[in-house]
């Protein structure tokens, strides 16, 4: 299937009916054509979640609705989308579906009518889980993981102990969720699941990230720790390394699909001699008899190990300064075209009033485009603010509109031409005499009253054949005058019959 359906079409223009540009966006965002959503959709509701007159549930609720559509495609779509304004769009829309009982229930489904509806359907299953975690774990610490401030002075570097064990866990359970995507490079062949494992590669590089640095500051406070804390630290260290080696694999699908190598963060890992001074501390601990390391010998492995998680984390940084030199980029481009046009306007304004003029004028006579498509196309061509372009155009335009008036007026005055065939055509009494010569109403002092209401109605009159052949007529003969009135008031009076004249009232 390629291109937008007649179901999307179909839609949009209902949305652009009632008015509600929201729900045409995400129409448009999510139609059945097998691509990503287009950027300037995206961009559109991202807009939109900044704006506080908006209303963020209706949005939400809106995107919800298109994940209740049969087809696959739809579905992956309205995931996209709803991922997408959860990394770029106003905090208030995670907000929200971070306030909510229930997100995507998609856990039964299964698009059996498409070609590649059993494949897709298990990813966006699994897909949908990692968005009602990474919903969840706002829930829970009220904070996005992977927009979170990083650095020496960051939030999982300064946490306390007794915060920094409970808030460790929920990074996990997102990591995994995420890492349980599973797609291999042979899966992703089309450009729907090639849109979200790449918002699935960005939430991976900063959520490690942000596991790095709690894994970093938990490291740093261990041998200060009370038994119970030691304890479940070394637990989550544990399922750190795990999850690293996990993640390299997720990192090699997305080197051999395309991404940019200089993108993809180098892992390293901290020495195995780390994890026995951690293990020799807890049995100490705990009173078993172990062979405890000395002062200096588990600073010196404490220190190797910070030192290569914190190469780590600045390899994770690559990324979002590469996403901060493309935006800045982006926005150089808008400001110079911004720049180019006002040069334009200033140095051109009579240019710029004529193309207002003739855009004003293709509004006001917006049905002209039905009728003749040839004028759609030049409204395209009008757009410009040059002079010429603008007359061009222009001349164009109404040339269009008068030969095409012209062809009309010959096929419909042609005797062959017959515009509604039988449809609705009245059945008109044929007449052997010709019709009388049409009459001016004429005024008693011999002028005509071309603006009097009465005379033009006689003249109508005068004009209209109300007999039928060989019906009797009942006026006064050749001789017979109209008469008219000077006023248009009237009256029920009656005169008395002219027997010599056989005039009546």
């Amino acid at each position: 299937m390629s291109g937008q359906s007649i179901t999307d079409r179909i839609a949009a223009a209902q949305h652009s009916m009632t008015g509600s540009a929201i729900s045409k966006a995400v129409c448009k965002a999510t139609t059945h054509e097998v691509s990503g959503p287009k950027k300037k959709h995206l961009d559109y509701l991202i807009h939109c979640t900044n704006e506080m007159n908006v209303n963020i549930p209706q949005l939400a609720d809106t995107l919800f609705e298109r994940t209740a559509n049969s087809s696959w495609v739809v579905v992956f779509k309205a995931l996209i989308t709803t991922h997408h304004l959860m990394m770029y769009g106003n905090e208030r829309f995670i907000q929200y579906l971070a306030s909510r009982n229930t997100l995507f229930n998609l856990n039964n489904f299964l698009d059996k009518g498409a070609l590649q509806g059993y494949d897709m359907s298990t990813f966006i299953r699994r897909y949908s889980r990692y968005l009602n975690e990474k919903a969840m774990s706002y829930r829970l610490v009220a904070v996005d993981f992977t927009k979170m401030k990083r650095g020496i002075d960051g939030v999982m570097r300064t946490m306390n102990t007794e915060k920094l064990i409970k808030t460790l866990p929920i990074i996990q359970n997102q990591l995994d969720a995420l890492l349980d995507f599973q797609a291999n490079p042979n899966e992703l062949t089309n450009g729907v699941i090639n849109s979200a494992f790449m918002l699935l590669f960005k939430d991976s590089i900063r959520l490690f990230a942000a596991y790095n640095e709690g894994v970093i500051n938990l490291l740093e406070k261990y041998f200060d720790m009370k038994k119970n804390q030691c304890k479940d630290a070394l637990d989550i260290y544990k399922k750190f390394l795990y999850r690293m080696t996990k993640l390299s694999e997720f990192l090699k699908v997305a080197e051999q699909v395309g991404i940019d190598q200089g993108d993809i963060p180098d892992l390293s890992q901290a020495p195995s001699s780390l994890l026995e001074a951690l293990e020799q501390h807890l049995a100490s601990l705990e009173g078993k008899k172990t062979k405890e390391l000395n002062a200096d010998t588990r600073a010196s492995t404490l220190s190797s190990a910070v030192s290569s998680l914190s190469s780590t984390g600045m390899s994770f940084s690559r990324m979002d300064e590469k996403e901060k030199q493309q935006a800045l980029e982006e926005e150089q481009a808008r400001l110079q075209a911004l720049k180019v046009t006002h040069l334009i306007l200033s140095n051109h304004r009579s240019s710029r009033n004529f193309s207002f003029l003739l855009m004003h004028l293709l509004l006001i006579f917006n049905n002209l485009t039905f009728f003749f498509p040839r004028v759609n196309n030049l409204l395209h061509s009008a757009s410009t603010f040059s002079f010429c372009r603008c007359s061009m155009c222009l001349c164009e335009i109404f040339t269009v509109i008068y030969f095409q008036c012209i062809y009309s007026y010959e096929c419909a005055s042609s005797p062959g031409f017959d515009a509604l065939g039988d449809l609705l055509k009245p059945t008109i009494p044929t007449h052997t005499a010709p019709p009388p010569p049409p009459q001016m109403a004429i005024h008693p002092g011999g002028k005509l009253l071309a603006n009097d209401l009465d005379s033009s109605l006689a003249n109508l009159v005068g004009k209209m054949q109300w007999s039928q052949p060989g019906e009797k007529k009942l006026t006064g003969g050749q001789n017979w005058q109209n008469k008219t009135m000077s006023t248009t008031q009237w009256t029920k009076q009656c005169t008395a019959v002219d027997r010599s004249s056989s005039k009546t009232c």
